[in-house]
């Protein structure tokens, strides 16, 4: 669980907002109901990479077990300095490195350290999550790493994994989830609900598997396009739950690349429904993201208090 003293009050949202000039670094914004969102520090980078490749992509935040502490993890990679996504083979020669933060008060940021995870053979480490796991007292950090397939041709992203305590030494990382060494697969993101671990994933559909434990067998239950919301991989990315304060109703943030319009929020009261009953798609005067264009982010939920001083620092 999330430990606090106080009870949840709203939400804090680090993204990035594109492939421009200070567009890879951290941006913040806060909501009160995790669906209307207010862009802050005047809409200009809050955390800025001055390491690795000084561009920072799909960060995520995460509150210790223990409440005392907050890590903020990133992606290496600027298209912006390597000239663009066509001059970037950023999947053959992207950095093995991710970029973390640390902080105890959500205001007060350490400086921004590399710490290589990928392995050697591997072409990149992209989009970085992190879960805490009740059976080992330790962290999950998972993120999609590039392969050359055994044909020496293809190659495919796959999904690696290492355990950490404290963000800073890591176990050698394991192939976590594969699709098959030509498929890829990306941009997972991991709940806990209802006693059951659940992961979305970019595998071609936005896919949804379910587990007992985080280190067990998965199942795969659903996809957004078996639940009827009629989204595929093609049309969205970068998968990201997170839980509404005080009710039993989780969101799925997808990023609607393929029509450039941003963010779209899905909501459920059960991500285990395979029926798509329980899944809702929101019409488009029930959320606001503001003004900035927010692209592969992370929601957490924040007490008054936090909130209160991230706004009085940056709003």
């Amino acid at each position: 669980m999330e430990n606090t003293k106080e009870p949840f009050y709203g939400y804090l949202f680090a993204h990035f907002i594109g492939e421009q000039e200070d567009g890879e670094q951290i941006y913040f914004a806060l909501s009160q109901d995790g669906l209307h969102w207010q862009d802050l520090h005047q809409n200009q980078p809050v955390l800025r990479s001055t390491i690795g490749e000084k561009g920072v992509r799909d960060p995520y935040l995460l509150r210790s077990n223990d409440g005392n502490k907050f890590y903020l993890m990133a992606t290496d990679l600027s298209i912006y300095h390597r000239g663009g996504w066509q001059e970037s083979q950023a999947t053959v020669t992207g950095s093995h490195s991710l970029i973390i933060w640390e902080s105890s008060d959500l205001i007060n940021w350490s400086e921004p350290r590399m710490v290589e995870v990928a392995p050697k053979e591997t072409g990149c480490a992209w989009a970085p999550e992190a879960i805490y796991d009740e059976e080992e007292d330790d962290y999950l950090v998972f993120w999609a790493s590039s392969i050359v397939a055994s044909n020496g041709k293809e190659k495919g992203l796959h999904i690696y994994a290492s355990k950490t305590r404290d963000f800073r030494t890591f176990t050698p990382s394991e192939l976590y989830i594969t699709r098959g060494e030509h498929r890829t697969i990306i941009d997972t993101t991991i709940m806990k609900a209802g006693g059951m671990y659940y992961r979305a994933s970019g595998d071609g559909q936005i896919t949804i598997e379910s587990s007992e434990r985080l280190m067990g067998e998965w199942k795969i239950i659903s996809t957004l396009e078996s639940l009827g919301l009629g989204l595929t991989g093609k049309d969205v990315e970068g998968p990201e739950f997170f839980k509404f304060n005080g009710e039993e109703k989780w969101g799925l943030l997808v990023d609607q690349y393929g029509t450039n319009r941003g963010y779209l929020p899905l909501v459920t009261t059960n991500i285990g429904d395979t029926t798509g009953k329980c899944w809702r798609k929101p019409a488009a005067d029930e959320y606001s993201f503001g003004r900035l264009k927010k692209r592969h982010g992370t929601v957490m939920p924040v007490t008054k208090s936090e909130y209160d001083a991230i706004l009085a620092k940056w709003g």
